[in-house]
This record gives C-alpha cells, structure tokens and sequence, in this order.
C-alpha cells in the first residue's frame, strides 16, 4: 500500500498504523489516536500539522480514503461495504470525500472508468511524490524561519488549529419583537446539533450571550472565546415563512468559508436545522461518526404547535431563576400536551423541578421529575437531556452511585454538554468527593466556558477551578484563580471565605486566619458556612467557650429552617458541648455524627470514623481507620491541612503507628497529584 504511506517518518508510520488498526471504527477519531500515541490532543495536532501540512482529522480521513481506493481495486466487496470497512457509516458521505480527494467517484473504479490505474509506477508524478515535495517545502520554511522569524504567535498559532466553534446570537430582523424566541430557538437549535459532534469543540451559549450587540471584530472575539471558528446568523419569521441568513467564518484571517440564505415554510423548519448544521460540519472538515448523524438529524418533534411552545419556555428555563423556571414548566407542560411523545420537553419539565429545589431539604417534586424524567427517557434514550433529568432524580432520592452512568452516557451522547460536565464536577466536589475527577470536570468546563456574557459568571467559573486546584494541592495556582475571581467581582459570596483557608494553607496562621474570617461573618451574619469555619478555628485552638458561642448559634439557626449541612461538624460540636459541661446535648451530637458515619459511602468513612473511635479513647480502632484511609485515592488536600492540628487527633499522637500513618498519608496523596498533574498535561486540559 505505497501510495497510502503518508510520510516516511517514524511518527507518521505510527500513526498511520494505528488508524489502519481501527480503520472500521466510525467511531475513532483525533481524541483516540491521541491517546493510542500517548500524547495530548494539541501536540498531536501540531506535529501532524508541521508534518504533513494536514489537520489531525484530515490525516486520519485520507488514510481512511487511501484504503478504500485499496479495497475497491481489489474489487471483492461494493461501495456500500467498503464505506462502512474503512469507517465512514454514511456511503453518500463516503463517496463525497472520495470524489473530493480524487476527483472521480468510487464507482468509477470499480467500474475501471478512471483515466489510469492507481498503481505504484503510473501515479503522476505530483501525487507520488507530493510528500517528497512538502518534505523540501517544509525544511525551506524552517530555513527562511530562521533567517526571517516570524512575528510571535503567527506559526504557533496556526500549528495549534482545532476544530473550536461559537454560535454567536442570532439577530432578529423582524420588525415584530415578539418573534425574537423564534430566532433565538434557531440559534440554540444549531448550538445544540453541533454540541453532539466528539470532534468539535463548541463553547457554551453562557460564553456567548453578551456578545449580541458587540462591536468588537472577529479576531478580538476569537482571542477572547479561544475558538477557530465563528457561526453568525440573522432570521426573521413572517408569517408562516422563515427568513435565515447563516456564515461561518474563519476567525484567524476573518476570512467567510460559508455563507447561505434560506426562504423557508415554517414546517420546513426541522429540515432547515438540520442542513445548516450539516454544512457547518463539512465546511469545517469535522468527522462525523453515523451514531452522532442519526442524533443530528433526529426531529424532537413533529408538532409546530408544540416545537414553538417548547422555544417560548426556553429564555425562562436557561435563566435559571425560580420565576423562570416556574413560567418555563407552565410553557414545556403546554407543549407536551400538544405532542405527548416529545421528550425534550418532558425532560425540561423534570430539570426545572429539581432546580427549583436543589438546596431545599424538605423535597415536594420528587416524584414529578422522576416521572417526567422516565417519560423523557421512554421516548429518547439517547437524548443528554432525557439521561441528565433521570440522575438529577436519582441525586434527589440521595441515590448517587445510579445518578453516576446517567451523567456519564450524557456527555458520552453530547460531549460539548456543559451541563453534564458541571453536574459532573459537582458530583466529585459533593456527592462523591473525588478530587481529581472534580479537578477534571472543572478543567473541561473551562474549555467550554472559555468567557462569560458578564464579570460576575466568570468570577465563579474561576471560583470553580479555584475550589477544585486547592482541594487538589496546587496551591498557588488556586490562589490566582481565586484573585481572579475577586478581581472580576469583588462582592463574590464564596471567593473572600475560600481565599482565606487558602492562605492558612500557607501559612497555618490559626490566630491570624480565625481574626479573618470573624471578620467575614461580621459583614453578614446569615452566612452559616462561615460561621461554622469560625467556631471550627476556634475550636482548633482550644477556645472552647467561644467555639461554643458560634456553634450554638450554628446548631439552632441550621435545626430551626431544618437544613440538612455540615453534618461531619457535630463530632466538634459534640466534643466543645462535652467541654461546657452540657453531657446530654453532647451525647444528642455524638449519636447524629455515629449516624452520618453509619451513611456515609464516599472515601472519607474511614477517616470519620477514626475521629469518632479517637473521641471514644479507642486508639487501636482509631489507628486501623486510619491506615485504611491511607490506603484511599484522590482524597482532598485539607485532610493533610488540618487533621494534625484537630484536638480530636490529639490522643493518637503518643501511639507508636501514628506517624508513620500521616506519613502514608501525606505520601500517598503527594504522589496522586503528579500523576495527576501529568495525566491532565496530556489531555491537554492543564
């Protein structure tokens, strides 16, 4: 197969190979390669671009290509089967990007209808040795590099091209307001089709939104959005038709690789969705595998009536308040009445119920999201919606470990969905505490919401990844992101309270930590997560009369609006009751942590529980959990901060296995973040 070896570099044979190895998989694209060759996704796409003068993506379709051209001049199977051996699914796809690389249809050669035979001797010359060509190119562009160099940044740049994309809004050029849910429904509809597609990268609408009256140009947008590719649009409807003029542009040359305008019926509108969506993925060059096709090219629903019910509800449903939310169900509930079969919206319905109440103990819809979620599910399994509302049940009922492959097979079915990378990453921050995996999810939602439409959205985006890099270990890059986070909004309610147990990290200043966050909680004294920090450092330092002052007012504010939060604290708030002499509410604390213990499943139980067997004088049980937890992975960064330094610890330091035990510990946890650190390198998230 000469005419199909792409380079005569090692690198290049290699990766040749590997493609050919998985060749009928319409699933394998750069992600895969990337990792077969132990590399991170930009390194592969900048060393076959220096090589080949190729995107990854294009190198992988004309190996693809190069082995059908094999398999048809070997003449046993036909088109059709040949399309799905080498991996393309679609064989009108297939014989598109044949015609495109040859310049004749894989009919012709099977029929011999071709003006030669592609053998080894009769290739014409430039397509035999066109690499022998590009070879000689490319080492006089590194000559004339290095006698000229280039400004900064021109050929990084270019070597580092994705397929990255933003929808920006589109305009409404109706002169009838009211019609602005219609074109912004346009726009979510190609946002959401392109979402599903593995080999782009598409940022989310939040990234967008204020983006809608910009004067800036498109390169300025392109730095900011850190994306190749922009989708503009403007749409009107009148009447029962539907005016829409779509572009895609290149961002680096500012250059329009597409531009289309569509006069369409109303009920051609599903149709019209889908072909805009195609031409961008093709203008862009993007493998589209024949499972994310049939995804794009699946309808929601049939009914107009219904799709624009369903496009009214969606302002209210993504501004996330609980007005919105509420006018959204109202509006979703009347769209599902029109077509009972239409999923989205029934999985809308079950995602705004569970919103309204996330953070209420005492849950009154439970049961509508689970049953609205299931309708979802019955009518689109594969919908990232349908499989989204189904874990927001399941994280509802307190059922975890079932929420997990729900959220899972979301992002597997849109992996651009920043709502399944964010419930992700709070699944690993707070429902089963994993701090790489959070630390991971929080890095992905970067990419995806690479800006905000306001300071405010991206001061907790760098919030996030602050939180998930301290929990990790990575303390100064944690401290940036937080001064970060304040610079882009001062007022942040998290940011001041976490910046200050960052720098105890540093510094183990209890005294100068304690004053700091005293007087945090004196700028707002409902904050019952500061409050708690309060009594815990006083605590810390043996203040028992005045932990007990913060604790008490803790432990009636949190029974009194029955809140279900920090429930780990009350073996502290137990032991500084004990230390006031109160034994009876004491013993109520011990028995409510024992029962949080009895419950908990993340990997912190052992670590809990050799606190509770501490503060009952059972130092062997006490020491036994502890080498069990030091057996664990991924645990946070704080159990090194502050385990040493609780009183509770105190009666295990004289025993002889005790630091060897934190030792293990400090360790093990030490040598899970390099591994860590390198892992997130080569995905190139970090």
């Amino acid at each position: 197969m000469s005419n199909t070896a792409i380079n005569n570099s090692d690198f290049i044979t290699k990766a040749e190979a590997i493609i050919l190895e998985n060749i009928s998989n319409e699933q394998f694209g750069v992600s895969e390669l990337a990792d077969l060759m132990n590399m991170s996704r930009s390194s592969l796409l900048r060393k076959i671009k220096t090589q080949t003068q190729l995107s990854a993506s294009q190198f992988i379709r004309q190996v693809r290509l190069a082995k059908s051209m094999q398999l048809l001049q070997e003449g046993a199977l036909s088109v059709s089967e040949i399309s799905y051996q080498v991996g393309f699914g679609n064989t009108s796809y297939f014989i598109k990007c044949f015609r495109e690389q040859y310049g004749y249809s894989p009919g012709d050669v099977k029929k011999g209808t071709i003006p030669f035979e592609n053998t080894d001797d009769e290739i014409p010359f430039l397509n035999k040795y066109k690499w022998h060509i590009i070879g000689g190119v490319l080492f006089l562009v590194v000559v004339l590099l290095l006698v000229f160099p280039s400004k900064k940044g021109e050929v990084s740049a270019e070597l580092e091209m994705e397929k990255s994309i933003a929808v920006l809004p589109f305009k409404n050029e109706s002169s009838d307001s009211s019609n602005l849910y219609f074109v912004n429904g346009l726009m979510e509809s190609t946002l959401s089709k392109l979402q599903k597609i593995k080999d782009l990268r598409v940022i989310s609408r939040i990234s967008v939104e204020g983006y809608e009256k910009t004067d800036k140009t498109i390169p300025e947008l392109a730095e900011e959005l850190n994306v190749n590719y922009f989708v503009t649009g403007s749409g009107q409807k009148i009447g029962d038709q539907v005016l829409l003029t779509i572009q895609l542009i290149e961002a680096s040359g500012n250059r329009q690789i597409w531009a289309e305008q569509y006069n369409r019926k109303v009920v051609d509108i599903f149709e019209l969705q889908n072909e805009v969506a195609l031409k961008i993925v093709s203008s862009v060059e993007a493998i589209v595998t024949p499972a994310e096709l049939e995804q794009i090219e699946k309808k929601s629903t049939e009914n107009l009536v219904a799709y624009d019910y369903y496009l009214q509800a969606l302002d209210p449903f993504l501004s996330r308040t609980n007005e919105g939310l509420t006018k959204a169900i109202g509006l979703f509930e009347k769209a599902v009445e029109q077509d009972p079969e239409f999923a989205l919206a029934y999985a809308n319905i079950a995602i705004s119920y569970y919103l309204l109440e996330m953070f209420q103990m005492e849950k009154q819809y439970t049961e509508k999201i689970n049953s609205n979620a299931d309708k979802a599910l019955l009518y689109d399994s594969k919908s990232a919606a349908s499989l989204i509302a189904k874990a927001f049940y399941y994280i509802q009922t307190e059922e975890y470990k079932l929420a997990l492959p729900y959220l899972n097979k979301a992002l597997e079915y849109n992996p651009n969905s920043v709502l399944a990378v964010q419930m992700l990453a709070d699944f690993y921050f707070r429902l089963s505490p994993n701090s790489n995996k959070y630390l991971e999810y929080a890095l992905k939602g970067v990419q995806l919401n690479i800006a905000a439409n306001d300071s405010v959205t991206q001061s907790y985006i760098c919030l996030n990844l602050g939180s998930a890099l301290i929990q990790n270990g990575f303390v100064d890059l944690a401290l940036t992101y937080i001064n970060k986070s304040l610079a882009f909004a001062p007022d942040n309610y998290y940011a001041p309270y976490l910046k200050e147990l960052i720098l105890f990290s540093k510094d183990l200043n209890v005294e100068q930590t304690k004053n700091q966050l005293v007087e945090l909680w004196n700028k707002d004294t409902t904050r019952l997560d500061i409050l708690q920090e309060v009594a815990k450092f006083h605590y810390y330092d043996e203040e028992y009369e005045k932990a007990f002052y913060y604790y008490e007012l803790f432990a009636r504010t949190r029974e009194k609006n029955r809140l279900d939060m920090y429930p780990q604290e009350d073996i502290r708030i137990g032991k500084v009751y004990e230390k006031m002499g109160l034994d009876r509410q004491a013993s109520d604390f011990y028995a409510s942590y024992a029962h949080y213990c009895e419950k908990d499943e993340s990997i912190y139980k052992s670590a809990s529980l050799a606190m509770k067997y501490a503060n009952e004088g059972k130092e062997e049980k006490a020491i036994e959990q502890l080498q069990l937890f030091a057996a664990q992975n991924n645990y946070q960064y704080w159990i090194l901060v502050f385990m040493k330094i609780d009183p509770l610890v105190e009666p295990l330091k004289s025993h002889p296995e005790f630091e060897k035990v934190m030792q293990k510990i400090e360790r093990r946890f030490w040598e899970n973040q390099a591994r860590l650190k390198k892992s997130l390198e080569e995905k190139g998230l970090m």
